[in-house]
């Protein structure tokens, strides 16, 4: 459902004629319907309220954080809890607070400070991008969407994100939160589809503020509701400062129609072998014989399968020897 701004009717009345040539008395003029108020400017001002009284305080809306900084969260943020990311953000630009700092060293220095954060490749993106950063840019994260856009490893939400909050500029943010939101204030829909949908962004792009400010706080507030009220399980309405306009609870709260929404499984999966893997790559000072790999998982098809699978993905580099060590190139 796409809010379409309200525009009155200035066409001229129709000038009712002089003589009635029928015995049957002309039919009254239909009365246009009130038109509703846009629906962005009924959300934007209390929700933007709650927000400047309850945001909270972390570290990457600071203003000494920077664009580097935000990019940096942007990074870690995504499928990961804002408790998990916390510690090793802070770590992160202590040692790397400028993206020269971290294009100065190999891949695999990334790869070993992201930790147990989950889905390394991000590490290497955000290597790469800074790399991109430093060639390109003179070091600075750059300021145009579209240059932002073709940094390596990042996509459109990532681009809009910094943008937004780095650089206070009018970018539909859609993250899951922010759909979530929009979906049930908006649709009338517990939840969003699976994938963002181009019904989702056109909705977006029509909800944001001309203002540039405005939009760029509409982005962080909204995604800040979803990520403390409006949430996936157990809803705090009664908190929602546009409970009394949501179109999902003012329709008592119709469940879900869509496919199942099935919860990631990690115990026993791919995912959780090539953690093991790289959590032994991570803790050594020099690279490490097959064998030692061989002892973090019994099943040896899966163990393979997910050692090639790190290496395809460019997170481990193979030895002569039998040896593998993160990348250094």
């Amino acid at each position: 459902m796409t809010a379409t701004p309200y525009t009155p009717n200035t066409a001229a009345p129709t000038t009712p004629a002089a003589s009635v040539t029928s015995a049957t008395p002309a039919a009254p003029a239909p009365v246009p319907a009130a038109a509703p108020a846009p629906v962005g400017g009924a959300l934007h001002e209390p929700v933007i309220s709650w927000f400047d009284e309850n945001a909270r305080d972390l570290p990457w809306r600071r203003p000494e954080a920077g664009p580097w900084g935000v990019m940096v969260s942007e990074f870690m943020l995504q499928q990961t809890p804002v408790n998990r990311v916390l510690p090793v953000y802070e770590q992160w630009v202590a040692r790397w607070p400028r993206p020269a700092d971290l294009a100065e060293e190999p891949p695999g220095e990334a790869v070993r400070a992201w930790g147990r954060l989950g889905y390394p490749r991000r590490a290497l993106r955000l290597h790469g991008a800074a790399v991109a950063i430093t060639e390109r840019h003179g070091g600075d994260v750059p300021t145009d969407h579209a240059q932002l856009l073709a940094l390596p490893g990042i996509g459109e939400y990532t681009a809009a994100a910094v943008a937004s909050f780095a650089y206070g500029q009018r970018h539909a943010v859609l993250d899951t939160n922010v759909r979530r939101v929009l979906a049930r204030a908006v649709t009338g829909a517990q939840y969003p589809p699976n994938a963002a949908t181009a019904a989702e962004r056109r909705l977006a792009r029509a909800l944001l503020p001309e203002d540039e400010r405005t939009a760029s706080r509409w982005a962080a507030a909204s995604m800040e509701l979803g990520a403390l009220v409006c949430t996936a399980k157990n809803e705090t309405c009664h908190r929602c400062p546009i409970a009394g306009q949501c179109a999902w609870r003012l329709a008592g709260k119709p469940a879900h129609e869509g496919p199942a929404r099935r919860g990631q499984t990690y115990a026993g999966t791919d995912r959780q072998v090539r953690g093991k893997l790289l959590g032994v790559l991570r803790e050594a000072v020099g690279p490490v014989p097959q064998a030692v790999l061989d002892r973090v998982w019994d099943e040896p098809v899966q163990r393979a399968r997910a050692l090639d699978g790190l290496v395809s993905d460019g997170l481990v580099e193979p030895l002569p020897g039998g040896l593998y060590r993160l990348p250094m190139t």
